[in-house]
């Protein structure tokens, strides 16, 4: 019974009990143990990157009517543990002039930048690797070591367009890190803590019950600040590099973009990284506004918490993927351009007008019943939204004007008319 109470903690102790039988010592005991623990959470994490290319690789089928993989293994499933294979067995290919620390180090970097996050990540109240009460700021940190892979890969390939694309990648990086992680910071204030966990539990309160089901509708900050999810989500597709934000890989331009002196193993770990990124975004934006693992019928007893806990965390994971790889075959790439104009003219002011006001209004209605303040708090995001949206409007229109202004009027270039071909006399 009790390893159906919690089957983390009792493996746990039982492999304690095991090693210290063993005569290790105590610290080499919770070397072994957390070592243990992070290879099995790694290794979960790499799994699941091979089902996410087998879901997205079927999705973008559907989409496009067409079939998928569905040749090797049945409905296609063996096909990404084939496409690792191949992978493996390429040639490795090297630059010459490449630096060769450099060359090497950046898929790795790339892919630990993503594995270092989940490290804070609960799947449930009680099986997390780190409960750091300064969780949000270890995301934050671990998730900017992805900077440094674009640009240690462009710089190191000793090829122009690696490093053009590098350029332009660590930009768009930067840039929508700004939004990101003001957008963060709302639930961060709204929970009055940095620690993950403690975030998901400050979102256990409810507003109401629906009556005739007895299910309590909790207050997930995403009901307090639907605009901050907003932002967050658009800021994480372009700090992916998801369409519509690809600008890192606009193969027209770069031809590939950072890594395009990238083969087999190397360019595989990049694409890891940007699968496990996106999952990696939707964990986060689950954890952040929408309660985590938290849910009903969670928290009865130990058995429902784990299970329940963990199922409803992994639905609501799989749920906001399913959002990103929409977006990513439903919207056409938008240019540079525009893509830092939405930046740092749209979503950068509106995330520090929410981050301003919101934790002046959640001080101001201290001590009042929490479906008032998450009432004011969601007309205040709604009010900020709709003068966000209308002064964009406005501004659009009136560079389209300036446009139509600069171009009418002017006098249209003439194209020269090739001379008429001469007739064939001699033709009968």
């Amino acid at each position: 019974m009790q390893f159906l109470e919690d089957p983390v903690l009792w493996i746990a102790e039982w492999l304690r009990e095991v090693l210290l039988g063993w005569g290790a010592s105590e610290l080499v005991t919770n070397m072994t143990l957390n070592f243990l623990g992070a290879f099995v959470v790694g290794a979960m994490i790499m799994v699941i990157f091979i089902l996410l290319t087998w879901i997205e690789r079927k999705a973008a089928a559907r989409f496009q009517d067409r079939i998928g993989p569905n040749r090797v293994g049945p409905f296609g499933l063996i096909q990404p543990i084939a496409d690792a294979v191949k992978m493996l067995t390429k040639e490795d290919t090297r630059p010459k002039g490449a630096d060769v620390v450099g060359y090497v180090l950046a898929p790795i970097v790339s892919v630990f930048s993503v594995l270092m996050t989940w490290a804070v990540v609960p799947f449930t109240q009680k099986w997390i690797g780190a409960d750091l009460s300064v969780g949000v700021m270890y995301v934050a940190a671990a998730g900017s070591f992805g900077i440094v892979a674009v640009l240690l890969a462009g710089w190191s390939s000793n090829n122009k367009y690696s490093l053009i694309g590098a350029f332009r990648g660590v930009a768009q990086l930067i840039s929508y890190e700004v939004p990101l992680f003001l957008s963060l910071l709302v639930p961060v204030f709204l929970a009055r803590s940095m620690g993950v966990n403690d975030i998901i539990t400050s979102q256990t309160a409810v507003l109401f019950a629906i009556p005739w089901l007895n299910i309590p509708i909790r207050g997930f900050f995403v009901l307090a600040a639907p605009l901050s999810v907003v932002i967050y989500f658009i800021s994480s597709l372009a700090e992916v590099g998801r369409a519509p934000f690809d600008l890192i890989e606009a193969e027209s331009e770069l031809v590939a973009g950072y890594h395009v002196e990238y083969s087999g193993m190397k360019f595989g770990l990049f694409q890891a990284a940007e699968f496990l990124h996106s999952f990696t975004f939707a964990a986060l934006m689950a954890l952040m506004f929408f309660g985590g693992w938290q849910g009903p019928w969670v928290g009865t007893n130990n058995l429902t918490g784990w299970l329940l806990g963990g199922f409803y965390f992994m639905l609501k994971t799989f749920f906001f993927y399913m959002m990103v790889m929409w977006s990513r075959l439903t919207f056409p790439r938008i240019r540079i351009d525009q893509m830092m104009n939405l930046n740092w003219k749209f979503m950068v002011p509106v995330s520090l007008v929410l981050l301003m006001g919101m934790p002046l209004i959640d001080y101001g209605l201290r001590g009042q019943e929490l479906w008032l303040k998450y009432l004011v708090l969601f007309l205040f995001n709604l009010i900020v939204g709709l003068i966000a949206f209308a002064w964009a409007a406005r501004a659009d229109r009136r560079v389209k004007t300036h446009t139509r202004v600069r171009f009418e009027g002017r006098p249209v270039a003439v194209m020269p008319q090739a001379p008429a071909a001469a007739e064939d006399e001699t033709a009968g």
